[in-house]
């Protein structure tokens, strides 16, 4: 893991970029949808949009959550590997 100034950072960004550029490309798509359903008046669309939305930030939330254990299981491992 890298080093930001001699101290490994609690939370790392995820360790699948493509995962990450999957949620954007998800969000974005769900914008385009949103707005495309707003300007043609088709709520259907729009609600699609919005939930395309939404599901890619609960994706992303929990990329987060998973790379932010991680790192405190890793830390933890390595102070206790210090106190061997």
């Amino acid at each position: 893991m890298r080093r930001i100034g001699g101290v490994v950072p609690l939370i790392r960004r995820s360790e699948d970029p493509m995962g990450d550029l999957s949620n954007k490309a998800q969000e974005l798509a769900g914008k385009v949808k949103e707005k495309a359903g707003d300007l043609t008046g088709n709520e259907r669309l729009t609600g699609e949009g919005r939930a395309d939305r939404g599901g890619a930030k609960v994706k992303q939330a929990a990329a987060d959550v998973r790379d932010a254990m991680t790192g405190v299981a890793d830390r933890v491992k390595g102070a206790l590997k210090r106190d061997d």
